[in-house]
């Protein structure tokens, strides 16, 4: 794989991430290994995870791997500051909730730093205590960069111009959010902050939730997700608008003699202002199908094509007479 700079840092990762929120519930021990080593193998660095994952446990299994594959040849990123409590989901971006979750990552991912230490989401905590917080990670050694994760375009612009207001603050590098040929919001006003501030941007479910693998398209597997305790996750792209998508996805996928996996997350990896997006594959075999997306890419007039009839055209998309390459 390609190494990208995240944003105007000096972090670089690869060009497509690996996803932890199933391990530890649909992913085992044993394909988490397998995951991790052929990720490794194909040349990906960047392994994201939460503490909220597993209620810690991607970040446990995540750290015992790193036996398998030595910790200096990843880029760690976690997050904090989403926590459940009593059964319920909670937001604490406090600045003791956000550092009582870092020394758990530490000691879960058995490292004494992360490279990408994230704000989860957005909280109810004062913007500057939450910063603050990410501030005094930084200067303590325990993390190299920081970044939000699921801020909308206005909380992205005032977190990186809080950082930049004053030197020596920890400046934020990167935001996480959902982005997809099923799911282009971040286009309107995620994606021009991104650029504006010039941060790094990880697209998460770039597979559309798995609907744009093509594995809904006559029904629901039994096997899969989306028929048991992840059902809602899924849901909201089965309706009329997204299997028009997929349908598009899988005529160009055929004309290209690619997989509606290839073709998706092509289009997703190479859209402007896009870092590395972060493949959620459950299963060894998924991420094989997802890593064959490395060395695509995507004519222009097909990516255009895309465009169109996802969303409309997009902005900042140059022609470069982008060749396929499977």
């Amino acid at each position: 794989m390609q190494l990208r700079t995240v944003g105007r840092s000096g972090l670089e990762v690869s060009e497509f991430g690996l996803g932890t929120m199933t391990w530890g519930r649909d992913t085992s021990a044993e394909q988490a290994r397998q995951l991790l080593t052929d990720f490794a193998e194909a040349g990906g660095n960047l392994v994201d995870t939460a503490a909220a994952y597993g209620s810690g446990e991607a970040e446990r299994m995540l750290g015992e791997l790193t036996r398998v594959v030595p910790r200096e040849e990843l880029v760690i990123a976690t997050k904090a500051g989403f926590v459940v409590r009593d059964r319920q989901r909670v937001v604490d971006t406090s600045a003791r909730a956000l550092l009582t979750d870092l020394e758990g990552s530490l000691r879960r991912l058995r490292t004494d730093h992360v490279d990408l230490w994230q704000v989860h989401a957005w909280g109810s905590a004062p913007l500057e205590e939450t910063l603050a917080a990410l501030d005094q990670a930084v200067s303590s050694g325990k993390v190299r960069y920081v970044g939000v994760s699921n801020f909308i375009g206005w909380q992205t612009a005032a977190a990186a111009t809080w950082q930049r207001a004053v030197p020596g603050r920890a400046p934020v590098v990167s935001n996480q959010v959902e982005y997809s040929l099923l799911a282009r919001r971040a286009e309107v006003e995620i994606l021009p902050a991104v650029r504006a501030v010039q941060m790094g941007f990880f697209p998460w479910s770039p597979l559309g939730r798995g609907v744009l693998s093509g594995k809904y398209r006559h029904g629901t597997p039994r096997d899969s997700r989306a028929a048991s305790h992840f059902a809602w996750f899924t849901e909201p792209y089965l309706d009329a608008r997204s299997r028009a998508v997929v349908e598009a996805v899988a005529r160009a996928a055929d004309g290209l003699d690619l997989t509606l996996s290839q073709v998706a997350l092509a289009w997703v990896r190479d859209a402007p202002g896009v870092t590395a997006p972060l493949l959620g594959a459950r299963t060894p075999e998924q991420l094989t199908g997802c890593l064959a997306a490395v060395g695509v890419r995507l004519p222009e007039q097909i990516a255009s094509a895309l465009d169109d009839v996802s969303g409309g055209p997009m902005r900042g998309r140059v022609g470069d007479d982008r060749l396929t390459n499977p």
